[in-house]
């Protein structure tokens, strides 16, 4: 048998090794932090994250009023001695108390307009609702007598059509007890009431809070 010879091209090493230039890269020794440095870290981040938790649950806030329920007593159009008009309301207002704290309200005043012109109001009792809780209001109002005069043409127009839309506002004023400290608050809710005239009933209501 024939032994075959492999070569290996190689590259003898530089007689001077100073001639080819050389980079040299110092890392310098990396010191670990104390322990207690870690911890005071730590501890300062836990904190501000608690901090900001208490004062956004605990920050007060105006309580969220709702018409949960709305109806027509009667309305009545009276055409002697003059043009007046007659409506009776039935509502229940929600009052929700969204803060942790007890809520005093002084009084709820439900107000109910015609075209942008306030024909009368009512006024509730107050009362006291538990942190996190809601209270119901039942509230009537009975307008008789109303003068209508400035605005005949749009009510003729609106029992052409067999609907009458007035306005309403619901407000709330109290006090937040906030440990040994009484804030003042204020929730206002604004409907726009659509009432059929043939068959006495609400047919919907359109509420924004403000």
């Amino acid at each position: 048998m024939t032994s075959k010879t492999s070569s290996v091209p190689y590259t003898s090493l530089p007689s001077h090794p100073d001639s080819y230039p050389q980079n040299v890269i110092v890392l310098s020794y990396y010191h670990r932090p104390p322990n207690h440095i870690l911890r005071r870290c730590l501890l300062f981040t836990t904190a501000i994250l608690l901090l900001s938790a208490a004062v956004y649950l605990l920050y007060p806030s105006d309580p969220a009023i709702q018409i949960s329920r709305i109806k027509l007593n009667h309305i009545r159009v009276n055409s002697s001695p003059e043009l007046t008009l007659d409506v009776s309301f039935s509502l229940t207002i929600k009052v929700e108390n969204r803060d942790f704290f007890s809520l005093d309200y002084d009084s709820l005043v439900v107000s109910v307009g015609y075209r942008g012109r306030e024909l009368g109001f009512v006024n509730s009792k107050g009362g006291k609702i538990r942190a996190r809780r809601s209270s119901y209001v039942d509230a009537r109002l009975d307008l008789n007598g109303l003068e209508v005069i400035k605005d005949v043409f749009y009510l003729i127009q609106d029992l052409a059509r067999g609907v009458i839309i007035f306005d309403t506002d619901t407000q709330v004023k109290g006090d937040l007890g906030l440990l040994l400290f009484k804030i003042p608050i204020n929730g206002r809710v604004s409907c726009q009431v659509f009432v059929n005239t043939n068959n006495q009933t609400v047919e919907h209501q359109d509420c924004y809070p403000q």
